[in-house]
């Protein structure tokens, strides 16, 4: 099988335990309007441009002028021979095609760099979208002895048979309410919460993140809301809650994608994490940071 990875690297306990190979797999079925990693949500990828590198000569279709790419003439273009078959910096698809079984070699030969119980974290876009590829994959890095995170958002209704292939797994909540939930990301929570009682229940690390995001989930009545639905829906003790603050860092990638930034300008207020911990805390649900 193939999976499609549009960035690989390595991260410091941001996203599982000690120093990591993290992976970011193309595609993703919710559509964030603050996404950080916009070039990761259509699973057929986008083009990708470097404006520094961005010349009429990118493209022999004439797509490029004055600096800009005209992407009305990229929709009509099957070839892409500004990708396939010239070398240049200027427009790029966003993903790379591997074999599972050279991803699974990259990360042995990556094992001298995972230290402090450090490993390999699939993360997205949404892991889930290439789920039989990634099973496979998790499966073999387990028969590696490499330690396995993931985080996914939780929607797929098959999350629990990949249980036995992830030692440490991180699911985001991004609302409560399964309207505005609808509203903003383009689908449901309903799987999310399902998989929430099914992971929780039956995993021994399980880290739940919550993305706060101004007018969307920031307000006094959603840390009471997160607060009810997680003392509702954890099921085990060894499950616990992370809040995330918003930030503007993938806005450029947005104008490189060919895509449109709608946030308004705006950001947590201080302390907000704070408060929504403590309201969490009083639930009985125990929160961290990393």
């Amino acid at each position: 099988m193939k999976l499609k990875i549009f960035q690989k690297g390595f991260n410091y306990s941001q996203d599982g335990e000690g120093n990591r190979l993290i992976i970011h797999l193309q595609g993703c079925n919710m559509k964030c309007p603050w996404c950080s990693n916009p070039e990761g949500m259509p699973l057929e990828g986008v083009l990708f441009v470097e404006k520094e590198w961005l010349k009429e000569s990118c493209c022999p279709k004439g797509a490029v002028k004055e600096g800009t790419l005209d992407r009305t003439v990229c929709q009509n273009c099957s070839e892409r021979p500004c990708t396939n078959n010239r070398r240049q910096k200027g427009i790029k698809l966003s993903y790379k095609e591997y074999e599972v079984d050279e991803v699974v070699k990259e990360c042995k030969m990556s094992k001298p760099m995972f230290f402090e119980g450090g490993g390999v974290t699939l993360t997205g876009g949404e892991i889930t979208m290439q789920f039989d590829a990634v099973k496979e994959l998790l499966q073999k890095l387990g028969e590696e002895g490499i330690h396995r995170a993931i985080e996914s958002n939780g929607t797929h209704p098959r999350m629990e048979e990949l249980i036995p292939y992830v030692d440490q797994w991180i699911m985001d909540v991004k609302h409560y309410d399964n309207e505005t939930h609808k509203k903003w990301v383009g689908v449901p929570n309903t799987w999310t919460i399902k998989n929430l009682e099914i992971v929780s229940a039956k995993h021994q690390n399980v880290l739940i993140r919550v993305p706060l995001i101004p007018e969307f989930n920031d307000s006094e009545a959603d840390a009471e809301g997160f607060a009810k639905l997680f003392e509702e829906h954890i099921k085990g003790e060894h499950t616990k809650v992370e809040f995330l603050t918003y930030h503007e860092f993938g806005k450029g990638k947005w104008e490189q994608c060919g895509l449109e930034y709608k946030m308004k300008p705006g950001r947590i207020a201080p302390g907000t994490a704070e408060h929504f911990e403590k309201v969490l805390r009083e639930h009985g649900i125990e929160c961290v940071r990393t």
